[in-house]
């Protein structure tokens, strides 16, 4: 299966609707982990769009997420349009050095490393961590194969980066499903960074919020980079609003509980086997996958390839299930076609 430059992220539907046809409202949208049921949207004054953000409306978003990601009152919070924003920023910050990243896993960490000239190793797991590595990426839950590495393991693999003088850099983009893996309490010890991502788990990714959590002495550095005005204000209002409501972060784990059932089910009654789950994705192993994303792709639904593993297919969540009957039904056929 060859995979062009549309499919690398996921979310590539006008790629999509160009080779396939349709328009996107005839499109089941699959292709990434992004919650698809999101959360209704606080009212905002009209006049947050219509002045810069101010300090206070940036400073109340950084409470909101330090309450909702438990984050010490002594670390440093950088709030960025996306966290991806974050990950491309940080090298350059970091003296040049050998980076140690768990791979396969989102492959930004690697483009942006090496962008800023560092040397990047890939390892299969943390315990591989090389001699020489004085950076450590780790995303937690896994992404796209949904591995996980427990709390008291990273704990212990901090203090192996303290002891070097390094860094661990833990990605919990998918942990706001999966809260019993965060390392988030711990932000502001020497020697950790962790990036938390707004869009996904609250299916807002439009909106372009996330943050980095760490020593106030690098999030100064972020902050410098990123420069004044970098989160808009509609962005900032948002979030303050959205993550202080535990209410809502609770109604929206359960709900998204419920997606993945649903989506695994599915999953299971067409024998893809897994390769592993978060509560927002799952990714099956299958040998005709190139066959299957194509199949789906002409029944308009997008799921999301890999050009390194082409027995791979990642699945976002149904909505509902009408939208889980739909894939059900484009599965069974996609299998009648394989093998009539």
């Amino acid at each position: 299966m060859t995979q062009d430059g549309a499919y690398v992220h996921g979310g590539g539907l006008d790629a999509a609707v160009a080779r396939f046809g349709g328009s996107r409202a005839d499109w089941l949208d699959l292709s990434t982990g992004i919650n698809p049921a999101p959360v209704a949207l606080p009212d905002l004054h009209p006049d947050i769009w219509a002045r810069l953000p101010e300090a206070g409306l940036q400073a109340r978003c950084i409470a909101a997420a330090r309450g909702a990601y438990g984050v010490p009152e002594t670390a440093g919070i950088v709030a960025a349009p996306g966290s991806q924003a974050l990950i491309s920023l940080l090298p350059f910050l970091l003296p040049q050095a050998e980076v140690a990243i768990v791979e396969p896993t989102y492959g930004e960490h690697r483009a942006s490393f090496e962008a800023a000239g560092h040397r990047v190793t890939g390892i299969g797991t943390i315990a591989d961590l090389p001699d020489g590595a004085k950076v450590m990426v780790a995303v937690n839950p896994n992404n796209p194969d949904g591995r996980r590495a427990g709390r008291e393991a990273l704990v212990e693999l901090l203090g192996e980066m303290r002891r070097r003088g390094g860094l661990l850099v833990v990605d919990e983009a998918f942990a706001d499903a999966t809260p019993g893996l965060t390392i988030a309490d711990m932000a502001g010890e020497p020697g950790l960074l962790v990036h938390r991502s707004f869009g996904k788990f609250y299916g807002l990714a439009g909106v372009r919020l996330g943050f980095a959590l760490t020593t106030a002495t690098l999030a100064e550095g972020l902050r410098q980079r990123l420069g004044p005005w970098a989160v808009s204000g509609p962005a900032l209002a948002l979030g303050a609003a959205v993550l202080s409501s535990e209410t809502a972060r609770k109604r929206i784990a359960a709900e998204v509980l419920v997606q993945a059932r649903r989506r695994d089910t599915v999953l299971a009654a067409a024998g893809l086997p897994l390769v592993g789950v978060t509560p927002l994705f799952a990714t099956v192993e299958t040998p005709g996958a190139g066959d299957l994303f194509t199949a789906l792709c002409r029944r308009r639904i997008l799921t999301r390839p890999f050009a390194y593993r082409t027995d791979w297919l990642r699945f976002g969540n149904p909505k509902d299930d009408g939208e889980a009957a739909r894939l059900a039904g484009a599965l069974a056929e996609a299998a009648r076609e394989r093998h009539p």
